[in-house]
């Protein structure tokens, strides 16, 4: 859990190409020095299976003020993907008893920058049929989707490019 002051002081499990955990570091850190790390994206859905989208704050650390179609973000030391997951998607949500999100599928998501931003992430899906309440400092406009819609936004708003990258990875793992 990231101190309530300064998220940059959350200790993060650093880890190598095959997720193995190489050693810790604060997130702010880690991000600057381009460690990698362990992240969780999270589609959240709702009762009529729309996609929950929204739009980073100005002062989120990383793509601030993009839009996203996932909750989510770093896991933190010592905590499991799944536990990540779950955590993640109330905090964003502002709910509380939401199901345990589904896993899908992980990847490696290998950003642009300097230093490269990379992390391991683990996608998951979760239907939420309580009403949302999202955090003030991570979201600062949202709404539901449904695809038809998310797909028109694909081309008109500017998007996080881990999320995207993610998105068009649960793309080709539902084609396949």
């Amino acid at each position: 859990m990231a101190p309530a002051d300064n998220p940059a002081e959350e200790i993060l499990d650093i880890v190598d190409e095959q997720d193995r955990v190489i050693g810790r570091a604060p997130r702010g850190e880690a991000y600057a020095r381009g460690l990698r790390h362990r992240c969780v994206f999270v589609l959240a859905r709702d009762g009529d299976g729309r996609v929950f989208v929204h739009r980073r704050t100005a002062t989120k650390l990383v793509f601030p003020s993009l839009y996203d179609m996932f909750v989510g973000g770093v896991v933190g030391a010592g905590e499991t993907y799944d536990d990540a997951a779950l955590r993640e998607a109330e905090e964003e949500l502002g709910v509380s008893g939401l199901p345990r999100p589904v896993p899908l599928f992980t990847f490696l998501y290998e950003g642009s920058g300097d230093p490269v931003q990379t992390w391991w992430s683990y996608l998951y899906e979760v239907r939420c049929t309580l009403p949302v309440n999202p955090q003030v400092e991570e979201v600062a406009w949202h709404g539901f989707l449904t695809d038809a819609e998310l797909e028109a936004r694909l081309r008109e708003w500017e998007w996080v490019p881990d999320g995207l990258a993610a998105y068009e990875r649960l793309r080709a793992h539902r084609a396949a």
